[in-house]
């Protein structure tokens, strides 16, 4: 597994991260969660990502993953990296999502109770707050930080803009901004429209979320969509309606890329993404084999000129970027 430094820090990340946004709530079984995250630490994923929302219910993600280290990780804690985030609707009321002080503060403490931790390696503004000033969402995570809680700060779904100021008002108050996590894969190239460039001005890495766009980006598409797969449920994130025939079209094309290189479609999806100034790409794994299959893709990182003209022109003639 290689390890990427994250921006300016001294923090390296694995290539790899696991994501536990899905497969972690109480409809799955703690025994395979538990199978996954050990075939992940034996491959040398040493970052775990979670947020106070992922379930379901929301928190369950991280009480399954408290369970996971008591039983399992706790004798090297020091070899693991945690992050949580908050933003998102936790709770309701008035303090149950978005950015305030009283919010983001709370909601860390309910955090470290659910896993158990004694702080978080890192600590997340989930999304940009319209109603609350930027320097008060910082000043909470520069708090958590101050107060031993969570050792970096970091930001998710922010844009360019507020990216530059919030790492400007992070770096006045001391404590540095160490990354973002955006979406981005080939079907999702926003972060290409300024962020990449802003990440780099301002010395912060880039961790991605949803790399395979939801799966689309596997070989469980080539045919059009199976039962049983995420677009044929009720998935708010992917629906049967994404998979057109233009669609199986350039899927059919990438993949015939990626066998040409020796990798599977995902394995050559998450290598794109971490070609460039991406830090590490986050996966998601229903199974411990699922999740060895994604790592494998650090096997072959490198793409020539004339496979990345090639996938440029097969992702041209399929649907537009999201």
């Amino acid at each position: 597994m290689p390890y990427r430094r994250t921006g300016r820090s001294g923090l390296r990340l694995p290539a790899i991260s696991l994501g536990l946004w899905h497969n972690f709530g109480t409809d799955r079984p703690l025994e395979r969660q538990q199978a996954i995250v050990r075939r992940a630490f034996d491959l040398g994923v040493t970052h775990f990502d979670l947020a106070n929302n992922y379930g379901p219910p929301p928190g369950a993600a991280e009480t399954a993953f408290g369970r996971i280290v008591r039983q399992d990780l706790r004798p090297y804690r020091d070899e693991i990296v945690v992050s949580t985030k908050a933003g998102h609707l936790m709770w309701p009321g008035p303090y149950g999502e978005w950015g305030s002080r009283k919010s983001l503060l709370a909601s860390l403490d309910q955090s470290l109770g659910r896993t158990g931790l004694e702080y978080v390696d890192v600590f997340y503004s989930h999304r940009p707050d319209p109603h609350t000033p930027l320097e008060e969402t910082m000043g909470a995570l520069h708090t958590a930080v101050q107060q031993g809680k969570a050792l970096y700060a970091g930001i998710s779904n922010y844009s360019p803009e507020q990216t530059r100021e919030a790492a400007r008002i992070l770096r006045e108050l001391g404590t540095p901004l160490l990354i973002h996590q955006p979406r981005y894969s080939m079907l999702d190239r926003q972060p290409e429209e300024g962020l990449l460039e802003t990440l780099t001005d301002v010395g912060a890495g880039c961790i991605v979320f949803s790399p395979l766009a939801q799966g689309l980006l596997s070989s469980r598409y080539l045919d059009g969509v199976p039962p049983g797969s995420r677009a044929a449920g009720a998935s708010p994130f992917l629906s049967s309606d994404q998979i057109t025939e233009e669609t199986v079209a350039m899927l059919r094309g990438l993949n015939e890329v990626a066998r040409e290189r020796g990798q599977s479609l995902a394995q050559m999806a998450l290598a794109w993404v971490l070609r460039d100034s991406v830090t590490s790409a986050l996966v998601g794994a229903s199974s411990p084999e699922q999740l060895a299959d994604s790592v494998a893709a650090v096997e072959r990182l490198g793409f020539d000129d004339g496979e990345l003209a090639r996938i440029e022109e097969l992702l041209a003639q399929g649907p537009a970027p999201r």
